[in-house]
């Protein structure tokens, strides 16, 4: 049962609606430090998550090779050429043009927050390690982030953030159910090295909410994928030979 992925897509929802009804009330100062506060708890859930590595050659080799193929082939600006064409769309359903009508700044905001959500490094994380093993903290710890997000973007954006949920929960699902697929090929020591990767990339995305560093977390992606496969080359080939 995918209960974090129906959690996560509801806190959006309910951020949204809560934000677009008090939007006003809330002043930017209030917004900034709050976003310093998610920004700190990004941070926790990453540490948390390196501490469960097994092997540390694996998960370093598999971040840089994940992001190199990542800036390589431009992950992030395909991923950001998704976020514009589902922009469009969520557009045209809200009656406001092709998102080339509509002013820049809504258009740029509306395309941060659909990668945010849909893409981000903890969304594919959690749902993956929720498929596997039925850990559903990532995504729920992800949804306590996500509502404070949704409301903050909705103050200005308006509930037209809510709908952002419907892609968001059909992208996760799809992960949730291919990592059930995957689990049974997987070993203990593979996980631990997938979830030590995650972490780094909950790192990289708590310095991105702080405005501290624009790590290229899209580009990152990569290495999730390679970090299982490379844990396992470890264990049974290349450990034996420096051991």
């Amino acid at each position: 049962m995918p209960i974090g992925v129906i959690v996560n897509a509801l806190s959006v929802v309910v951020g949204s609606v809560f934000g677009t009804g008090v939007g006003k009330k809330l002043s930017e100062d209030f917004k900034t430090k709050l976003n310093m506060i998610l920004s700190c708890c990004s941070f926790a859930m990453g540490i948390s998550s390196i501490c469960l590595m097994k092997n540390m050659p694996p998960v370093i080799f598999s971040i840089i090779m994940g992001t190199s193929i990542g800036l390589a082939i431009h992950l992030g600006d395909w991923i950001q050429k998704g976020a514009i064409q589902m922009n469009r769309v969520i557009m045209k359903l809200f009656g406001r043009g092709d998102g080339a009508e509509v002013d820049k700044e809504f258009t740029a905001a509306m395309i941060t927050v659909i990668v945010l959500f849909c893409a981000s490094g903890t969304g594919i994380y959690g749902s993956i390690v929720a498929g596997m093993e039925g850990d559903h903290s990532i995504l729920l710890a992800k949804s306590v982030l996500d509502l404070p997000t949704a409301m903050i973007f909705s103050c200005s954006m308006g509930i037209i953030v809510a709908f952002i949920a419907i892609p968001q929960c059909l992208i996760f699902l799809l992960l949730f159910f291919l990592a059930g697929i995957i689990f049974p090929l997987t070993t203990p020591e593979m996980i631990g090295d997938f979830k030590a990767c995650g972490g780094v990339l909950l790192i990289a995305t708590g310095f991105r909410m702080a405005k501290l560093k624009d790590y290229p977390i899209a580009d990152m992606i990569p290495s999730m994928i390679l970090v299982m496969p490379m844990s396992w080359l470890w264990v049974n080939y290349l450990l034996p030979l420096v051991s």
